[in-house]
């Protein structure tokens, strides 16, 4: 029985709706953010989760509380699955982005390693991340299945790193809706993609990496 990893992302904030970068800035829920969060948690109970993981920021926290509520399991919060620092961006609207780091943007967008406002590497990002993820994929039972909750930029780059694909191509993974999910499943080759951006019908995607 092949063991699954439910990747999910925190339900919405203020600053998403702002397009406002978040990284490593620890903001809060929106009331419709815990609305997500507890309406996806329902749906997510229905997948009989062995384990949660999540965030320490409290964007993240407060998502998986909802769905510990309705399981009953713990959380174990981890400060590796943080979305990416990235410096100077934090705080800055995708305007003000483009506007003061244009260049460095248009560099990233082209697939180069970039440390964007001086922070961390895509990289390095899934250099924390995905261990710890695996970490705790290896506890589960057969068939078990481990939800993490988690940031859209560290999302994508764990499942990057987990799918054995060049970052380059990272970019190729489109970007998480609030509360939406990704299911990664275990194959005779490693692991493999199952859903992406799942949990809801298509909506716009607000505030990629944070």
């Amino acid at each position: 029985m092949s063991r699954k990893i439910v990747l999910w992302r925190h339900g919405q904030t203020a600053w998403n709706l702002e397009r406002r970068f978040q990284g490593s800035t620890d903001i809060e829920l929106t009331e419709a953010g815990v609305a997500q969060a507890r309406r996806a948690a329902r749906l997510l109970a229905s997948l009989k989760p062995d384990a949660i993981i999540a965030s320490d920021l409290q964007r993240a926290a407060a998502t998986a509380a909802e769905l510990a509520a309705v399981t009953g399991l713990a959380v174990e919060h981890d400060e590796a699955l943080r979305e990416t620092y990235a410096g100077e961006w934090q705080g800055l609207t995708h305007d003000e982005i483009l506007a003061k780091y244009g260049d460095q943007y248009a560099a990233w967008k082209r697939g180069e390693a970039v440390r964007r406002g001086g922070g961390e590497l895509e990289t390095e990002v899934a250099d924390r991340a995905a261990p710890v993820v695996l970490e705790h994929t290896d506890r589960l039972p057969p068939g078990g299945t481990l939800v993490v909750v988690s940031h859209g930029g560290t999302i994508r780059t764990t499942i990057g790193r987990l799918l054995g694909l060049d970052s380059y191509y990272w970019e190729g993974l489109g970007g998480l809706s609030n509360c939406c999910w990704s299911v990664l499943g275990e194959g005779a080759r490693g692991w493999r993609l199952m859903e992406h951006n799942a949990g809801t019908l298509p909506e716009p995607v607000l505030g990629d990496d944070d």
